[in-house]
């Protein structure tokens, strides 16, 4: 998980293993798509608590791990000792031709600078590297987050673009910004991707997981008001035999540094 934003870092690794791990399961495809070769030198970019990038190691990669949280990074250190896991911002990477890839799952819609990004991310590429990524793109969790703005202002508190934390492209705009960056895109998809939350506060969960900045300026008692009303209203949407399930929308890249 990568917040580029905020100084303040809000992750709570634990609980993020716990109710989340389906954000590094879903991931274990994007892998297939990176196709990772055995000895190659390849950045997980948003590595979280360091799942994708065991993985990684365990099929012989040279795997370094980097995410904006340090909370995050603490875990996967804890959880694998052996991995290479930097806390570093996907702005401002630090490599120069370092890696065969990067390889960024769940992360970049957390970057609301996606030219200052692409640029660190195709310096810290070898010539022909592979840029290979999964984030949210246009009209990711809508259903979601208007229910908790409209929620918000019935509360009398104001909500301007700015605070909204993601920023979710659609591949009209996101691959001329690759273009640019110096990339080959090669591959780019925008896809459904109904996501089940585990049990019956799994969306509450998520709420408060990765929306939690839509509440900076609202009180606990407040903001626990708000989520009951937008539950309350979504039932009927997003709630089915018995389980939660989140309207994902998603893009997936491949760029080649020419």
């Amino acid at each position: 998980m990568e917040k580029s934003q905020r100084t303040k870092d809000p992750w709570n690794a634990t609980l993020y293993d716990q109710n989340h791990s389906f954000v590094s399961e879903y991931g274990n495809d994007l892998i297939e798509l990176l196709a990772p070769k055995q000895g190659e030198k390849i950045l997980d970019l948003g590595c979280g608590t360091g799942d994708l990038a065991k993985k990684l190691s365990d099929g012989g990669v040279d795997v370094a791990g980097v995410d904006n949280s340090s909370n995050m990074i603490a875990e996967a250190l804890g959880k694998y000792p052996e991995i290479r896991f930097l806390v570093r911002d996907a702005t401002d990477l630090g490599y120069s031709a370092e890696f065969d890839a990067v390889f960024s799952n769940a992360t970049l819609h957390w970057v609301k600078q996606p030219k200052q990004a692409l640029s660190s991310i195709f310096q810290s590429l070898k010539p022909k590297g592979r840029f290979v990524a999964e984030f949210g793109g246009k009209g990711n969790v809508q259903t979601i987050t208007e229910e908790v703005i409209h929620q918000l202002k019935e509360e009398g508190i104001s909500h301007s673009p700015d605070q909204f934390p993601w920023y979710f492209p659609s591949i009209g705009e996101y691959a001329p910004l690759m273009e640019e960056a110096g990339f080959k895109v090669i591959f780019a998809q925008h896809f459904d991707r109904p996501t089940p939350l585990n049990g019956e506060d799994g969306l509450k969960n998520w709420i408060e997981m990765f929306g939690g900045y839509m509440f900076e300026k609202v009180d606990e008692d407040t903001k626990n008001n708000i989520i009951t009303k937008a539950e309350r209203n979504l039932k009927s949407v997003l709630w089915e035999d018995g389980s939660w399930t989140a309207d994902y929308k998603r893009i997936r890249v491949i760029g080649i540094k020419e």
